[in-house]
């Protein structure tokens, strides 16, 4: 089912509406919350390149964060689905996938979107 699932969306430029529906299949809330960000970016965007850092420590005692953390994060992702899109777009698409966490464990969030060839530019 998934295989499908995730064939056909991807044709359509819609893996994250599949991935939604698809996410109670995942037991996604017993994972780890950078492991959550994983799956789902990579899901979805296929990134060539993507780095997770949890910066929860470095702000440990400021608002919105918790004492066991995963709370801030840094994320670099580099997928050629970016190609074409804006900054803001880009960003949008993932704080659309990123949509439960974000109302939920995430207080903050720091993003990096490029595509490959601004990537190997920099």
């Amino acid at each position: 089912m998934l295989g499908k699932c995730l064939e056909h969306n991807l044709r359509h430029d819609s893996a994250e509406r599949c991935l939604t529906r698809l996410s109670p299949l995942f037991n996604v809330k017993r994972m780890r919350v950078a492991d959550r960000i994983q799956a789902k970016l990579t899901a979805a965007l296929q990134p060539t390149r993507l780095v997770i850092r949890d910066d929860s420590a470095r702000h440990a005692g400021h608002a919105g964060a918790r004492p066991e953390g995963e709370t801030h994060f840094h994320v670099e992702i580099v997928s050629a689905a970016f190609a074409g899109a804006s900054r803001v777009a880009r960003q949008r698409r993932v704080y659309a996938l990123l949509a439960e966490e974000m109302a939920g464990p995430i207080h903050a969030l720091a993003l990096a979107a490029l595509t490959p060839e601004e990537d190997s530019g920099s």
